[in-house]
């Protein structure tokens, strides 16, 4: 199984709703790092997985569309708590259908809200 890896890091703002959470149902911010790794057990005609340079323009994409940025307000959050377990499978789907991989594999979206606290989604293709 051939893996490619990209991570970028951002700054975002959140509060969390739904439940009594303390300083976390206040507007704050995060340094987000979105680790993207795909897997697939073929290649293509140029001995790729996906062009590194295509995921890396697709997170840069997504990254400017969220950097600095209440996520609260934002629609793909409407209706939802701004989690990072949220946060992750909206980034994950996104960079997906953004990036259009060949064939099939796995698509999986490590996110990181400080240096010791993640979370992940991950799907087939």
């Amino acid at each position: 199984m051939y893996t490619v890896s990209v991570k970028r890091d951002f700054i975002a703002r959140h509060f969390l709703i739904g439940g009594d959470w303390g300083r976390e149902n206040e507007p704050h911010a995060h340094q987000y790092v979105a680790e993207i790794r795909m897997q697939s057990a073929e290649l293509d005609q140029h001995g790729y997985l996906v062009d590194i340079v295509r995921i890396e323009a697709e997170l840069g994409s997504m990254i400017d569309y969220f950097r600095d940025r209440l996520l609260n307000d934002l629609p793909e959050f409407k209706g939802l708590n701004p989690s990072i377990e949220h946060f992750s499978r909206i980034i994950c789907q996104r960079l997906l259908a953004g990036i259009q991989p060949p064939g099939t594999g796995k698509i999986a979206v490590r996110l990181w809200e400080n240096e010791t606290c993640w979370a992940a989604w991950e799907q087939n293709y």
